[in-house]
């Protein structure tokens, strides 16, 4: 592997041309292009990073070591293909795909190909979702709630797709356990795709996880509730700061037992540029990603059944 990784940002859009800004002030990595549907935006981008802008994507992969596609959902396979199919390591998006199937198709391309793949579940590589999953051993029941504005932006998919598979691999990564039946309900309301939603998770080892995304709130929530065994925890993602809460020496069986609150040290960070250097770092080493195709893929699956339960709820 060369000293300097070969890296191109395929879709520069809102979240793209921050990749393309981060990968070109790294060190380790020389940013080859950028591409785009818009052309205007692509050349903009590649001005502001020092690179090249190109309009065809089929010559590509010969020039590039590892490539992050952030094109829109629908088109993540047709894009990656085309990478993987050549061995370059591949960071798309989340989610992985629109479905199970494209997601599996792009797995199956990428380990016949022998080319990274990691998905770009940003949440965690947030310090406060890192921190907070070496606190909260084997919890018991956890709450979620990521509400945002709405944006034109992810309007080609719904806010499960679009909020709560954060919320949905967050959980998944924390409650190592087979999920036993999945309870959900959703509602249309300024698309004609679900915009509100709520799904409650139980997992055989009793565990539960209880999870609300909206793209229609006036104020944007970030917040994940743990209660694991003599403790909670309350993490806000955009301050990326912990809330604990125990019991304190005097213990439950006292007559008014006394808690404990404190707050947490997380030192902030930038979770995209952690996300980006464990990408090269990664493409370097030949090591898994934190955020493997199969994880992205156990995310989408658990999507697709919540979808599938608010589509029924909204027939009945």
């Amino acid at each position: 592997m060369p000293d300097k990784i070969k890296v191109a940002v395929v879709g520069v859009g809102h979240l793209g041309k921050y990749h393309a800004r981060i990968y070109s002030g790294m060190p380790d990595v020389e940013l080859v292009a950028v591409m785009d549907i818009d052309p205007v935006r692509s050349k903009e981008v590649a001005g502001e990073c020092g690179t090249q802008s190109l309009s065809v994507i089929a010559n590509l992969p010969d020039r590039v070591d590892a490539v992050s596609v952030v094109v829109p959902t629908r088109d993540h396979l047709s894009v990656a293909r085309t990478f993987l199919s050549r061995g370059v390591h591949t960071l798309i998006e989340k989610p992985l795909a629109p479905n199970v199937e494209e997601a599996q198709e792009i797995i199956d391309i990428a380990y016949s190909n022998g080319a990274i793949l990691q998905v770009g579940h940003l949440e965690q590589f947030n310090p406060g979702v890192v921190k907070l999953k070496e606190l909260a051993k084997a919890p018991r029941f956890i709450e979620a709630h990521r509400l945002g504005q709405f944006s034109k932006r992810s309007i080609d998919v719904d806010v499960v797709s679009d909020l709560m598979i954060h919320d949905i691999d967050i959980i998944l990564s924390m409650i190592k356990s087979e999920i036993e039946s999945i309870y959900a309900s959703g509602c249309q309301v300024l698309t004609d795709r679900v915009d509100i939603a709520n799904a409650r998770i139980e997992f055989a080892n009793k565990a539960v996880a209880n999870v609300t995304a909206s793209r229609v709130s006036k104020n944007a929530v970030r917040r994940i509730r743990v209660f694991a065994e003599d403790h909670y925890f309350g993490l806000d993602f955009q301050s990326q700061q912990i809330e604990e809460v125990c019991l304190d020496d005097s213990g439950v069986d006292t007559e008014f037992p006394g808690l404990v609150q404190n707050t947490v040290e997380v030192v902030p960070a930038l979770p995209l540029n952690a996300e980006l250097q464990d990408f090269i770092d990664c493409v370097k080493t030949g090591r898994e990603p934190l955020v493997s195709g199969q994880d992205g893929l156990m995310a989408v699956r658990v999507a697709a059944q919540i979808q599938q339960r608010i589509s029924d709820s909204m027939i009945d």
